[in-house]
């Protein structure tokens, strides 16, 4: 069957497949992203081969999906930031909200990270940071970053830039040295502090106070910033001493805590793909029941819309949702959708999702809780303000 001729034949078909190729998305993706039960990818499939119609609704929900940028940086924007170890840019919208800044550079590895970045930002990070010179980043005012966590060597235990080198933060702590912003903002797990029995975080800050930054450690939940997800973070705060002597201006967000509930992220109608099948319901209660008796804590947990947070999402959410699981009376639980698991990090809802679900959970699970980032921006950019000419 020759599907070109077959769309040239079908004014639906030719719309969908030329909809779908604009948008740089597979089958499977845009079924998920436009909310199609599960296998829609072969009813788009058949839509596009011209086997089959789609109704008038499902025809405009496709070509609805939005193509235009939604948080392009503002060209007059008073600082300029880099984004590394991007991901899908949690850390850059939390600055873009202030109003104050306009990205310059960005790297990511994950290709669909990179799509999803993409198609929010307008802008296409460079691959792997290790690749590319520090000669070659733009000049910018802050520096941002998660970074994997990994343990350093003890050898040379100088306990500064020389000791990070062979890891990823190392990328970080290199950029840093010869483009020396006048301050930065890197978020990573609240294990780091433990992780090699402390060396490893006694390692970064040395190594950014050695390069002539004040490094202040905060430790915050994102329930505290209203959003219902127990999240718990680090986050370091670095200025250039040099460039930015009223460093010691900078005041640590107070969180608002205002009161959470689960019930405010979830969606109405959600669609039956997301309720776990008997087989894994069954697995979870198993596993639950087993760990009991062992002595062990883990297992599913259940959420209503009256909860007032969630546990962590994880990147791992999409295996079998078992750490946030929704309550259904009368039937299985179901798992959150996408749109919910971006807003459990307080992603807005023009935030375009155009990938698979299952990338989508590792994507949000990976990123950043959005509203805790804003808080820090804005007292960053509070004390940047007020650095003497």
């Amino acid at each position: 069957m020759n599907t070109i001729s077959l769309k040239e034949n079908s004014s639906e078909a030719k719309l969908i497949f030329e909809k779908r190729t604009r948008l740089n998305m597979t089958q499977k993706e845009l079924a998920d992203a436009v909310g199609m039960p599960k296998y829609g990818d072969r009813t788009i499939r058949r839509w596009e081969n011209g086997e089959s119609k789609p109704t008038t609704l499902e025809l405009r929900s496709i070509l609805s999906f939005p193509e235009t940028t939604p948080f392009a940086s503002p060209q007059d924007a008073d600082y300029k930031i880099i984004d590394l170890f991007a991901g899908i840019g949690g850390t850059r919208l939390g600055f873009h909200q202030t109003g104050r800044t306009k990205s310059v550079f960005s790297s990511e590895i994950d290709k669909f990270a990179i799509k999803t970045y993409q198609a929010n930002f307008g802008d296409i990070p460079v691959g792997d940071i290790t690749k590319v010179d520090e000669h070659d980043i733009p000049d910018h005012d802050i520096l941002v970053g998660g970074f994997p966590c990994q343990a350093f060597s003890q050898a040379g235990k100088k306990l500064g830039f020389e000791d990070t080198r062979g890891t990823l933060f190392f990328e970080i702590a290199r950029i840093l040295n010869y483009k020396k912003p006048k301050a930065f903002l890197l978020e990573n797990v609240k294990n780091l502090l433990l992780h090699d029995h402390g060396n490893t975080y006694h390692v970064i800050e040395s190594a950014l106070k050695e390069l002539g930054y004040e490094v202040k450690l905060l430790v915050y939940k994102a329930k505290d910033f209203g959003v219902p997800q127990n999240r718990e973070r680090i986050y370091i705060v670095g200025f250039n001493k040099k460039k930015v002597p009223n460093y010691t201006d900078f005041i640590e967000p107070i969180p608002p805590c205002t009161p959470t509930r689960v019930g405010d992220i979830l969606e109405k109608n959600v669609n039956e793909k997301y309720t776990i099948s008997d087989k894994l319901w069954a697995g979870h209660q198993r596993r639950k029941h087993d760990n009991k008796l062992a002595g062990k804590g883990f297992g599913y947990t259940l959420f209503d819309e009256n909860s007032p947070y969630t546990n962590t999402i994880s990147a791992r959410y999409y295996k079998d949702g078992s750490e946030i699981l929704i309550d259904q009376p009368g039937k299985n639980p179901r798992k959150l959708t996408p749109r919910e698991a971006a807003r459990l990090q307080g992603f807005p809802d023009n935030y375009i999702i155009p990938v698979s679900d299952t990338q989508a959970y590792k994507e949000f699970g990976n990123s950043v809780a959005v509203p805790v980032i804003k808080a820090i921006a804005e007292q960053i950019i509070e004390v940047l303000d007020n650095t003497p000419n």
